[in-house]
């Protein structure tokens, strides 16, 4: 699963969006490192509608313009714990090589002055 679907996924586990509210979900959820592209997403949201991962919720006109909302799936929902369980395990791997390797964990404070 690529970072751009799983980042999607995860924003609608907590809600149904609009594309706009999935762009800034997924910024904020990835710290500003990922930003998604109005031609990305749309891509990334028919593709997750057609396997059945994610579909539409609702329209709502706002400003004169229509709002589609999309929802996650219950297959979604599976596939993205699924995900995280599996990018989960994988970074619990990294973070005890590195440890073995001698290698200091970064705290938030040195990440961020970095």
């Amino acid at each position: 699963m690529s970072e751009q679907t799983f980042l999607v996924l995860t924003a609608l586990a907590a809600e149904p969006l609009h594309g706009y509210g999935i762009v800034q979900a997924a910024s904020v959820l990835s710290d500003g490192e990922v930003r998604l592209r109005v031609g990305t997403l749309y891509g990334a949201l028919d593709r997750l509608c057609a396997d059945g991962l994610v579909e539409p919720d609702r329209e709502e006109i706002h400003q004169g313009r229509v709002r589609r909302y999309y929802r996650i799936t219950d297959d979604g929902m599976a596939g993205l714990i699924a995900e995280a369980r599996r990018r989960a395990h994988v970074a619990g791997i990294a973070l005890e090589r590195g440890a073995a390797a001698g290698a200091a964990p970064a705290s938030p404070a040195t990440e961020a002055s970095a």
